[in-house]
């Protein structure tokens, strides 16, 4: 099958979830400062990152397919999360979460006749976390390279209480705002 669009992510959950909905694409991933600006706010942030990830690929490419770009952000008490620096950081990260609420923002940039953006905003809630479920969470390898040191898809499934919005956001991708931007590009998703 001939490729519909450039993912510019090297993310394996961004890649699955296209695939999912039936979308053929190459990967080309991306190297971009992702330090948050001072003062920026959490949507701000996501916005900028996934535009400047499609405006970079965008030029790296010789060819006219539609890049699709992607930024997703953990944010409690206001505050961009990031991914975990080390264990001591995760733990600390983790903790923040525990038994309370926190929004995940994922920003998607699609660039092709033109260049059209949305986002998804959810909230996830954490049951309460003891230090040592945190620990053996840590030694599992998944909270290494994820935003807020948790993937809800994966073993952290099993500290969510609730999620309200798109949980296909909180992987990384929303499928609903991605699929309407895919329409704009007059491409079509499977049904």
């Amino acid at each position: 099958m001939k490729p519909q669009l450039v993912l510019a992510s090297a993310s394996p959950r961004r890649s699955e979830l296209l695939q999912q909905i039936g979308i053929c694409h190459v990967i080309q991933a991306v190297d971009i400062d992702e330090t948050p600006w001072s003062h920026e706010s959490p949507l701000a942030y996501v916005e900028r990152v996934a535009t400047e990830k499609s405006v970079v690929c965008r030029a790296l490419r010789n060819d006219e397919l539609p890049v699709l770009a992607a930024d997703t952000s953990v944010v409690c008490d206001g505050r961009i999360m990031g991914k975990p620096e080390d264990k001591q950081h995760a733990v600390a990260m983790l903790m923040q979460l525990s038994g309370r609420s926190h929004q995940v923002y994922s920003a998607v940039s699609l660039r092709g006749d033109n260049h059209w953006q949305a986002v998804s905003v959810s909230e996830v809630t954490f049951r309460p976390l003891s230090l040592a479920e945190i620990a053996a969470y840590w030694e599992t390898g998944e909270p290494r390279d994820k935003a807020g040191s948790y993937a809800i898809q994966g073993v952290a499934s099993i500290f969510i209480e609730s999620i309200t919005g798109s949980f296909s956001g909180v992987m990384g991708l929303p499928l609903f705002e991605t699929a309407q931007l895919l329409a704009k590009q007059g491409i079509k998703v499977i049904a």
